[in-house]
C-alpha cells in the first residue's frame, strides 16, 4: 500500500490507461465520461450506407431516368446498370449517365438537413446521416475528376461529344478536385461532434472514417466479383468508386486540428444491436442479390 492506495489497485489503472491510450481497450466511458465508437456498430453503419449510396446511384439516378425518358431497364447490379435506349435522344442518354451523380447529391442534402435537425437526438442514427451524406458527395465529386482524368465512366459519356476533349477533360478533373477538397474539409467540420476535442479525438476520428472505408471497400469489390459482365467492372467501377471515390475519408480527420472552436457535447456511437443486425442484411443483400444482378 502506497499513500492509502493498493499498490495492485495502482499497476491495475495505470495498465488501463496504456490499454485505452493504445486503442487496445474498449471501455464503455474512459474517465472523462466520453465513450469510443464502438467498431461493430461503426462498421454496420459503414455497410447500410455504402449499400444505400450505391442503390440510389444505379437504381433510382441511372435507371430512375432511363424509365423516365423512355428507356428500358435491362440489367441492375452493385456495380452498373444496363439501360436499352433505342428509343431515346442523344441528350436523354447522357441525362442518363449523368442522373447517378445527381441522384447522389441530392441524397446528400436531404440527409444533411435530418442530420441538422437531429441534433438534439444524437446517437447511431446521427452517425449514419453523417456517414451517408459524406460518402454521397465524396463519391458524386471523385466521378468528376474520374472522368476528367481517365476519360471513362459517367461524366465522359455526358461530356464526349458537347466539346473538345482538352477542354472539358482538364475543367471537370479540376472542378471534381475542388470540391472533394471542400467537401472533405466541411465534412471533418460536421464530423467533430463525434470525434470530439479531448485527447481521444484522432482515436475516434480515425474509428469512425477508417472502419467504415475499408468495410465500404470491400463490399463492393466482393459484390463486383459476381457481377456478370467481367472483372473489369471491380476495378473501373467498385474499387474506383469505394477505395478511390471515397478515399477522403482516409484524410479528412486531418482538419480536425485546424478547427479550434468551442468544446461541444460528445456524440457517442454506442453498440447497438438493431443496427448490426442491419449492416448484416444489408450486405448479404448487396452481395447475394445485386452482385449477380437482377435483370429485367
Amino acid at each position: 500500500m502506497t499513500n492509502g492506495v493498493p499498490a495492485t489497485g495502482f499497476r491495475a489503472e495505470a495498465a488501463s490507461d496504456s490499454l485505452l491510450h493504445n486503442g487496445l481497450m474498449d471501455p464503455v466511458h474512459n474517465r472523462g465520461g466520453t465513450a469510443l465508437p464502438d467498431r461493430f456498430t461503426v462498421i454496420a453503419i459503414g455497410l447500410v450506407a455504402y449499400s444505400l449510396a450505391n442503390l440510389l446511384h444505379e437504381g433510382a439516378g441511372h435507371g430512375g431516368v432511363c424509365v423516365l425518358l423512355g428507356g428500358k431497364p435491362l440489367v441492375l447490379s452493385s456495380v452498373h446498370f444496363e439501360c436499352d435506349e433505342g428509343a431515346m435522344s442523344a441528350s436523354g442518354q447522357k441525362m442518363v449517365s449523368a442522373a447517378g451523380s445527381m441522384v447522389n447529391y441530392l441524397a446528400a442534402a436531404i440527409s444533411l438537413v435530418l442530420m441538422r435537425l437531429m441534433r438534439n437526438r444524437p446517437g447511431p442514427v446521427q452517425y449514419f446521416l453523417w456517414l451517408f451524406t459524406t460518402i454521397n458527395l465524396l463519391m458524386a465529386a471523385g466521378y468528376f475528376l474520374f472522368s476528367g482524368l481517365g476519360n471513362i465512366g459517367d461524366w465522359a459519356a455526358v461530356c464526349n461529344g458537347l466539346v473538345a476533349p482538352v477542354v472539358w477533360r482538364p475543367l471537370l478533373a479540376l472542378i471534381g478536385g475542388v470540391l472533394y477538397f471542400l467537401f472533405a474539409r466541411r465534412a471533418a467540420i460536421w464530423l467533430r461532434p463525434f470525434a470530439g476535442s479531448d485527447a481521444l479525438q484522432r482515436q475516434r476520428a480515425t474509428r469512425l472514417t477508417m472502419l467504415p472505408y475499408l468495410a465500404g471497400g470491400l463490399l463492393y469489390c466482393v459484390s463486383g466479383f459476381f457481377n456478370p459482365v467481367g472483372p473489369i467492372l471491380i476495378a473501373i467501377s467498385a474499387a474506383a468508386a469505394s477505395f478511390g471515390g471515397a478515399s477522403g475519408l482516409i484524410w479528412l480527420k486531418e482538419f480536425l486540428r485546424a478547427e479550434n472552436g468551442a468544446a461541444t457535447p460528445l456524440v457517442e456511437v454506442p453498440r447497438s444491436i438493431g443496427w448490426i443486425l442491419a449492416g448484416i442484411v444489408s450486405a448479404a443483400l448487396f452481395i447475394g442479390v445485386l452482385g449477380p444482378a437482377i435483370r429485367f
